[in-house]
């Protein structure tokens, strides 16, 4: 199970709610913080009560676990205006540092295109009014959401997550201020299309993340049936080779720009040049 971190690393992306957890939740995030990471981001999907609980009980527990809060496009059709009232509450109450993760998932419609637009757009104005980024989900649907981000304006930033589009939806969410986070698919043969796109990505854009508790990463891809957020450093290794970087460094650089992203503190002692 152990991957040597290049720290400071940062798990921008962990579903740590989930039920693949239950048996050894605390044992998981315990084991990434002692292997070295510097920081779990993890998105409640608000439509389960007991997952936004689970999360910000970890949140408690440890203090560099970070928690969003959204209706994710699958869960669309269950969105309702108490969720709005539900993210400005969990927002004053500084609970969450993000809203997402939400967006578009053309691929399934497990809610309705419309329905997915509409909790879409509510949820990033409400971003804006609030000041916090979003966590976007595309999935066939990335030109329409930046669509719908566009029009939102303001200062609206965020980060399209586990990126798996095209060079030309990075070079334009880039263009709008967006940040992109690379899973364990960059790892995967398949997939060097992706790898040519996250070559072109600016430095200060890149996050990384596991999508736990999906896309286990190479090597232990076929090995291991859940991912967990240690292994982000085999993502952060194979960035870091794109990149020709020393691991390290892109550990430094990813978590700084985390936290230029994110509202959960100061930048980490160490610094990193570009």
């Amino acid at each position: 199970m152990n991957s040597t971190i290049p720290l400071p690393l940062t798990d921008s992306h962990a579903h740590l709610d989930m039920e693949d957890f239950d048996s050894d939740r605390e044992e998981v995030v315990e084991r990434s913080f002692r292997g070295g990471l510097e920081g779990i981001l993890c998105p409640a999907d608000l439509t389960s009560r007991r997952g936004l609980e689970v999360t910000l009980g970890l949140t408690k527990r440890f203090p560099k676990l970070w928690a969003a809060a959204g209706v994710h496009p699958h869960n669309a059709s269950l969105f309702r205006r108490e969720h709005l009232d539900e993210i400005k509450r969990l927002a004053a109450e500084n609970a969450i540092c993000a809203v997402g993760e939400i967006g578009l998932d053309f691929h399934y419609n497990l809610s309705p295109p419309d329905t997915q637009r509409a909790a879409f757009r509510d949820q990033a104005a409400l971003a804006g009014e609030l000041g916090l980024p979003v966590i976007v989900h595309t999935r066939d649907a990335g030109q329409e959401a930046a669509d719908i981000l566009e029009r939102a304006g303001g200062t609206l930033r965020g980060v399209f997550h586990c990126f798996t589009e095209d060079r030309t939806l990075a070079e334009r969410v880039i263009g709008m201020g967006y940040w992109l986070s690379f899973s364990g698919i960059l790892t995967f043969p398949k997939s060097a299309p992706l790898r040519e796109t996250a070559r072109s990505v600016p430095r200060d854009r890149l996050l990384v993340e596991t999508d736990s508790p999906y896309l286990v990463p190479v090597p232990h891809r076929g090995r291991i049936k859940r991912n967990e957020p240690l292994f982000v450093a085999e993502v952060a290794r194979v960035l870091a080779e794109i990149h020709g970087l020393a691991p390290e460094l892109l550990a430094e650089i990813t978590s700084r720009n985390f936290r230029a992203l994110f509202p959960v503190g100061s930048a980490p002692v160490r610094s990193a040049g570009t």
